[in-house]
């Protein structure tokens, strides 16, 4: 870490704000937790980032045990960058803060959001008490991004690629679709105007939405 700013305090804490708490870092982890990235596509997962600062992240936290570089197979054969086993144990960390953020009043739950960010929430807001009896494997398409999704029991389960069985595919973008979850869009009116596109039935897609509420927010005090 030579070079960087430190706490300079022996507390565990802050040592771990020395390793990954500059500015973007935990996002390009966030971006990295369901698979390997190539730099162009962490760009598209990170818009507002420059490609300088991306770059430094990424040495920064490969430098620190956190990230690794690889590669695709052939035919790709792409140079990519993925956590390492160490930096998987962030995923607990990251989908902690969002579920204490999401608690927020200041909370823009309609505000641009990328892919990746979005499927993650689905597996930290669901709630099993409102999918009791139900299950659910599709593949979900947003944009360029397969993801498999799969509701059961008390989990949902969301990973990169897509289903093994292509009965139900959902098609949106990921503003549509965070429109349906926490927006109040309606699902027949979506379709109606072309922004969703479902090959298979409609009806478990409509209960499939409803499982994943927002948790009440925090009042904001001393105002």
């Amino acid at each position: 870490m030579s070079g960087r700013r430190s706490y300079d305090d022996g507390c565990a804490t802050a040592h771990a704000l020395d390793l990954v708490g500059e500015r973007w870092a935990l996002l390009v982890v966030r971006e990295l937790l369901l698979g390997p990235k190539r730099f162009t596509d962490l760009r598209v997962g990170l818009p507002g980032i420059s490609p300088n600062v991306l770059s430094q992240r990424l040495r920064e936290l490969e430098q620190v045990g956190v990230v690794k570089r690889g590669r695709l197979t052939p035919p790709a054969a792409a140079s990519v960058y993925e956590l390492t086993e160490w930096g998987h144990e962030l995923e607990r960390v990251i989908l902690a803060l969002g579920r204490w953020a999401c608690r927020s009043p200041m909370m823009a739950h309609d505000a641009a959001v990328g892919a990746d960010s979005l499927v993650l929430a689905l597996r930290n807001l669901f709630d099993p008490r409102a999918a009791r009896g139900f299950t659910l494997t599709f593949t979900l398409v947003l944009g360029d991004n397969d993801f498999r999704v799969s509701v059961g029991r008390t989990r949902c389960q969301v990973s990169r690629g897509a289903a093994a069985n292509r009965d139900l595919v959902v098609r949106t973008d990921a503003t549509t679709l965070n429109a349906l979850l926490w927006g109040g869009r309606d699902l027949t009116e979506a379709l109606r105007a072309g922004d969703v596109r479902i090959t298979g039935p409609v009806e478990p897609v409509a209960t499939f939405l409803t499982l994943f509420p927002l948790p009440e927010p925090m009042p904001l005090t001393g105002s």
